[in-house]
Parts: structure tokens; C-alpha cells; sequence
């Protein structure tokens, strides 16, 4: 009997939907059994998100600052796999997730153990990842692959739908909105990656060590988004830093700091990112190898 157990925390449900749809095929299997755990913080996370609200987490989200969860029950102290699900916040780990990484329990359920990142997001993925693979470094797991899964309307209408998405509760809260989210048919379709987890798992009971995803475009790489996501990350840990030294969440100095902040994100938005794409564009003939390298890098192990 092959052993896996899947971390998850959702928000909208739309995170529970992908990881079902990639478990459908393993729970048609007697000889593997599946844990399904859901990572809930103490003191919940509030859907639809209030303006405030969601930007006074920021801080702490930016530095993976570890927040208080519910007690964790697993099956089992050992698995074969682990499919770690997670959402991008804050091109960050989700604080749930991050949080658990960080545990003790987290550590010792990933110790010595193949695992495979799912993800479901806008769009904006690179950095989030690079987080969640040093937290697996640290915790000594194995990570074999990684499944990315983006919104269906493209990362320039995505500025408004997902935000739109996450302050109303509503996919396509207007007629003139696109709809939010992952597409249902990619959902759909994301059972390919249990078809193939499924397969490894019942070929033999050695130890997964190497990518079971090749060639099933289980991420795909937009080089467009490479620089605005690596220069979005500094400026995210620099405003990170400073709006954590201005005060706890509700003090009246994080609120000032977030207010500033708020107005140079929408600037940063509306000008540098438009500019950078324009520059990026103009030079590309000069960095296509140096382009080539790093959508080669980031979309490891399991490639585009």
C-alpha cells in the first residue's frame, strides 16, 4: 500500500477543486491510500477580504512570519509522497502554508520525503516558489515536482478581476469583468498529473526521487513576468521590513504606512510595470539567451 498525503489550505475552494481533480485518479486505486489534510490557522482568514484587512497582513505574509494553526492530525508519521497545494500571496506562500513549513510537525512529516507543489494563482508564481523551495531545503524533503496552474484571463486583465475576486467573493462580479480564476477545463484537466503520479507510484515501491511530470506542461513559464516578478519581490521586502518597524497590525503607524504603501503599489503598477515590460520588449534580442536560461531554471524540475 503506497502512502500520500496532501497539504492544502484554500481560501475560495478553487485551490480544493485543482487538488481533487489531480487526486481523482489515485482515490480509483485500492493499493494507495490518500490523507487529505487542511491547513486552518487559529484565528481564520476572512473570504471576501476586507481593503484593509488583506493589506495589513502584508508585512508578516512577505517575511513568512509564522502565525498560530489548529492542531494537524495525520494518518501517519512516514508517506511515500506529499502534494503540498498552496496559493500566491503577496508573491509569498500563503501564511497558513508558509506557517506549517516552518513547524516542527511540518518539518518532520516533509523530512526524507519526495513532494510535489501545486499551485493556484494569477498568475505571478517565480518568487512564491523560490520561498517554498528553502523552506523544503530546510525541512530535508525531496522535491520532485511542480504543478502550476494560472488564471484564465491573462496577467493584464487579472489586475482587476482577481482583486475584484477577492474583495466581493464573486469569479465575475460585473458583466464587463472577466471571469476570475483558473478555467474550469484546465481544472478539468489536471487529472493528466494524477494519471502520472498514479502510474509512478504503482510501477514499483522504490523511493520517487526524479520528476514524474516531463512533458505534461505542468507550468508554464511567461518571461514577461520574470523581472516585474524579481523587482516586485525586492520592493516587497524592503516595504515589508519598514511597515513591520512602524508598528503591530492595528497600530495607527502600520495604517499610516499602509496607506503610502497602497498609493506607490498602484503607482509602481500603473507606470514601472508598463515601462519594464516596454524596455524588456526593445531589448529582448539582447537577453533572449539570458531569458532562455531562466524560464529553463524556473520551470523545474517537472519543465514546461
Amino acid at each position: 500500500m503506497r502512502r500520500v498525503l496532501a497539504l492544502t489550505y484554500s481560501q475560495t475552494g478553487q485551490l480544493t477543486d485543482i487538488l481533487d481533480s489531480v487526486l481523482q485518479p489515485m482515490r480509483e486505486q485500492g493499493e494507495i491510500e490518500l490523507d487529505i489534510v487542511h491547513i486552518e490557522p487559529a484565528q481564520p482568514f476572512p473570504f471576501p477580504w476586507p481593503f484593509v484587512k488583506f493589506f495589513r497582513i502584508f508585512p508578516e505574509t512577505v517575511a513568512m512570519q509564522p502565525i498560530a494553526l489548529k492542531p494537524v492530525t495525520t494518518k501517519y508519521q512516514d508517506y511515500d509522497l506529499v502534494i503540498l497545494s498552496y496559493q500566491v500571496w503577496f508573491l509569498s506562500p500563503s501564511l497558513p502554508i508558509a506557517s506549517f513549513l516552518q513547524s516542527e510537525q511540518g518539518k518532520a512529516l516533509l523530512s526524507n520525503t519526495p513532494v510535489v507543489t501545486l499551485i493556484g494563482c494569477r498568475g505571478m508564481w517565480l518568487m512564491a516558489q523560490e520561498k517554498v523551495k528553502k523552506l523544503l531545503e530546510q525541512a530535508n524533503a525531496n522535491l520532485v515536482d511542480n504543478i502550476a496552474l494560472i488564471d484564465d484571463c491573462g496577467s493584464a486583465f487579472s489586475f482587476l478581476a482577481t482583486p475584484l475576486w477577492m474583495f466581493t467573493g464573486r469569479k465575475k462580479p460585473y458583466s464587463w469583468v472577466p471571469k476570475a480564476g483558473v478555467s474550469e477545463q484546465d481544472i478539468k484537466n489536471a487529472t493528466r498529473f494524477g494519471d502520472a503520479i498514479t502510474q509512478r507510484l504503482l510501477a514499483d515501491s522504490s523511493k520517487i526521487d526524479s520528476p514524474m511530470l516531463k512533458g505534461l506542461s505542468a507550468v508554464k513559464i511567461n518571461e514577461k513576468l520574470i523581472a516585474s516578478e524579481r523587482v516586485g519581490n525586492h520592493s516587497f521586502s524592503i516595504w515589508s521590513r519598514l511597515l513591520r518597524k512602524l508598528g503591530p497590525q492595528h497600530s495607527k503607524r502600520r495604517v499610516v504606512g499602509l496607506t503610502i504603501y497602497v498609493i506607490f503599489l498602484l503607482t509602481l503598477i500603473l507606470t514601472v510595470v508598463p515601462i519594464t515590460a516596454l524596455i524588456k520588449k526593445l531589448i529582448t534580442p539582447l537577453t533572449a539567451k539570458k531569458v532562455a536560461k531562466q524560464k529553463s531554471y524556473y520551470a523545474q524540475p517537472s519543465g514546461e
